[in-house]
């Protein structure tokens, strides 16, 4: 695999770093599929500033309540758009009673009221039915969930956080500057065992950690492309979430044509490709042949290895791996990993899942039953699940005999169930080692809890070497080493009546008197404050890890089910990160409290009379008191709203961080009129710290560049610094202005 370090033109299908004679690079820049696409989309007349619009969009579980409770505070009336609302990751009742299916029930009766698509649960995880019914050549599809990508079918598809899809539901616009594309020209054909997953991985290894690809379009092109059956380029892109990109692309073909076809919906095809000139901001050149089976070992899909390499030096790799892992852990617990050597050398794990829109896909479980074809996995400590990504799957794999061998080898086979990609299905027991064909391997998405002390470790690998390694009854094994194995690969027949007796299609037909159903975990959106002319935070948590996902932030697994109640789900706000945070942060918006009931708290006294002796005099009865956290780089993961909204609701004003790990957090951050600074000083604040932000306001609606800020310590001395808010559009300010994007529709 190779990055180039400059971007590239593609001329006539092939690269060189110079221009064609009397090309620019501005007019080459329009041949890429991405631009295309952008430019049908884009409502300003202006490429540099996007303002989009969307042809459908879609929600799970965990998001659509929020989003339509925003929606509905904002003015909405019908869906203008199609909305389809999954129910694949709250579908186990298993914790809080009915409240899981209260949500489900309030989504049926919203796309009654609305306009809307329910998909029921376990009938399809978000991400297939959006592939199966609603991808199409030259379409974007927005979505609230992170790996919301559908590039190999030609369909620009985006993760954001629920405020973007609520402005859909208003008639508003999603608005960036255009972003950079960067072209993975493929070649070559990957050798038998190795699967979609194993590309993936190498790509997100080879581009995390880099940034070679943050907040960018990736576009898959090239003459490997051709050698790729659309299953195996929908497994590739789902992954292209971890490389940090904003979305993806390919070129289309016969291969993608028959996708449609086969799915009943050949309309959905058109032919996409670059220009004869087409210039890139950047190009990996990946040739397919070359990629071997992978291993992202604990607890990031980028901590990638062949297994080749890892067996080879099992001790050495998996002791750097545990060490690195306890760091992250922060001394909470300790992952053992090394343990995991026999006494023979060899590496044992005692789980495998395959499961989920990454792992569940018809060609990924023919190839595993292919490979469990009359083996036996063995009564031991070693357990093996898969849950299939849809009915239509499900299905199609009963009819061929996939099933059935998969159970006869002492498999066990599931339902349509996102779980096991968030921490909420298949939860390994302490200290257990488990492979999965899932999405993610952060902290805590295997389910464990390490601020109760317990922890698991979860390893990425395709479906094809955890299928090998059940055959192996444990034994870490690479489908590589099964040379015997024969792929059948048995056509798949998509039979739509599956979809058409169960999925409630009210898309164009609303009833406006259908009365939604609310269950008694629904709440409203608290009301938040706009912002003031001045503004006072106290830091209450200081993060100094590398990175800081969205699971840290507010963590997945049983936490989820009360994802329908603000304030009730804002207790788990970095719990097993900080547990300390909730408290702290709901005694300053205490302090918050007293100070609009007229009360100044003599905890803020003393920050007032060290801020007079520094010279500034605020009027504090009218200065806005928040809470504030600092970490250096937050919001790798999900692209879920609620990872900021829950720091909202307890009074949350601002984030302090060098730099935010992707566009989606930061856009939650500001949806919900948390101020996202970005310092260079991070080390003049601390934990405990009071921040004073004069003319805050001001600032922030004159789009200047750089905001005074003061550090106020405990010992009453104070420091002064600068904080950045980045490039933001006028409606974004307003936004933040305002106090939140319910307060921003309110007010315009």
């Amino acid at each position: 695999m190779k990055l180039h370090p400059q971007g590239m033109y593609l001329v006539n299908g092939a690269l060189q770093a110079e221009a064609p004679a009397g090309v620019t690079q501005t007019d080459a820049r329009r041949g890429t599929i991405a631009y295309s696409i952008l430019e049908a989309h884009n409502t300003s007349g202006d490429m540099d500033n996007l303002r989009m619009k969307f042809d459908s969009m879609t929600s799970h579980d965990i998001t659509y309540v929020g989003i339509i409770q925003t929606a509905r505070a904002s003015g909405m009336e019908k869906f203008p758009l199609p909305y389809v609302m999954t129910n694949c990751h709250n579908s186990l009742c298993a914790v809080g009673g009915t409240i899981n299916e209260d949500d489900h029930q309030f989504a049926l009766s919203a796309a009654h009221k609305y306009g809307g698509i329910y998909v029921p649960p376990n009938m399809a995880v978000i991400h297939s039915y959006n592939r199966e019914m609603m991808s199409g050549c030259g379409r974007m599809i927005l979505g609230s969930d992170s790996h919301t990508r559908y590039g190999a079918l030609g369909t620009m598809a985006v993760g954001e956080g629920g405020g973007e899809l609520a402005k859909q539901l208003v008639g508003r616009t999603y608005d960036m500057a255009y972003p950079g594309v960067v072209a993975i020209y493929l070649t070559g054909k990957p050798h038998p065992g190795v699967g979609p997953h194993d590309v993936a991985l190498a790509l997100v290894g080879a581009t995390y950690a880099n940034g070679y690809v943050k907040n960018k379009v990736m576009e898959f092109i090239g003459p490997g492309v051709a050698n790729l059956s659309a299953d195996y380029r929908n497994g590739i892109d789902v992954m292209t979430t971890e490389t940090t990109c904003w979305s993806s692309i390919w070129q289309t073909d016969a291969v993608t044509e028959q996708y449609f076809v086969r799915h009943g919906r050949p309309e959905a095809y058109k032919e996409l490709k670059p220009a004869d000139v087409a210039y890139y901001d950047g190009v990996i050149e990946l040739d397919l042949s070359t990629v071997e089976c992978m291993i992202a070992l604990p607890m990031h899909p980028s901590y990638a290895y062949p297994i080749r390499e890892l067996k080879a030096n099992a001790r050495e790799i998996l002791a750097a791996a545990q060490e690195q892992a306890n760091k992250q852990l922060g001394g909470k617990v300790q992952m053992d990993l090394v343990s995991k050597i026999t006494a023979d050398g060899r590496i044992y794990v005692e789980q495998g899942v395959v499961a989920g829109c990454s792992g569940g896909t018809y060609e990924n479980i023919c190839a595993v039953a292919d490979i469990l074809r009359g083996q036996n996995c063995g009564n031991g400590a070693f357990k093996f699940s898969v849950y299939p990504d849809s009915m239509p799957t499900y299905l199609e794999l009963v009819k061929n005999g996939a099933v059935a061998d998969i159970v006869s080898a002492g498999g066990i086979f599931r339902e349509c169930f996102c779980g096991p990609c968030f921490g909420a299905g298949d939860t390994p027991a302490n200290g257990e080692f488990s492979i999965r064909h899932t999405t993610r391997n952060f902290p805590n998405r295997e389910g464990s809890k390490p601020g109760e002390g317990q922890i698991s470790a979860v390893a990425l690998m395709d479906a094809r070497s955890i299928a090998a390694t059940a055959a192996n009854g444990g034994y870490l094994t690479a489908a590589s080493e099964v040379c015997d194995t024969e792929y059948t690969a048995p056509e798949y027949h998509f039979d739509q009546g599956v979809y058409d007796k169960r999925v409630y299609n009210g898309w164009g037909h609303p009833e406006p008197d259908y009365a939604l159903k609310f269950g008694p975990n629904i709440k409203d959106w608290p009301e938040q404050p706009a912002l003031t002319e001045d503004l006072l935070v106290k830091v209450v948590s200081y993060i100094t890890d590398p990175v800081t996902t969205t699971d840290e932030l507010i963590p997945s697994g049983e936490t989820s089910s009360f994802r329908s109640n603000p304030l009730r789900l804002a207790e788990f706000t970095l719990s097993r990160k900080d547990p300390a945070y909730v408290p702290n942060a709901k005694a300053v918006h205490a302090l918050d409290e007293a100070r609009r009931a007229g009360q100044m708290p003599a905890e803020v006294q003393a920050v007032y009379a060290a801020l007079e002796k520094a010279g500034y005099h605020p009027d504090a009865a009218a200065t806005n008191i928040g809470s504030a956290i600092f970490a250096n780089k937050p919001g790798d993961g999900s692209a879920r709203e609620q990872a900021a909204s829950c720091q909202r609701v307890l009074g949350g004003a601002a984030n302090f961080a060098c730099e935010y790990a992707t566009k989606r957090y930061r856009s939650n951050c500001i949806n919900w009129g948390m101020l996202p600074f970005l310092t260079d000083t991070p080390k003049v604040l601390a934990n405990g710290d009071y921040v004073f932000l004069p003319g805050v306001r001001k600032a922030l609606l004159e789009a200047a560049d750089q905001m005074e800020a003061v550090a106020v310590k405990a010992d009453g001395s104070t420091t002064k610094f600068t904080v950045r808010l980045g490039a933001m559009t006028d409606a974004e300010r307003q936004i933040l202005a305002d106090g939140c994007l319910i307060n921003y529709y309110k007010n315009h």
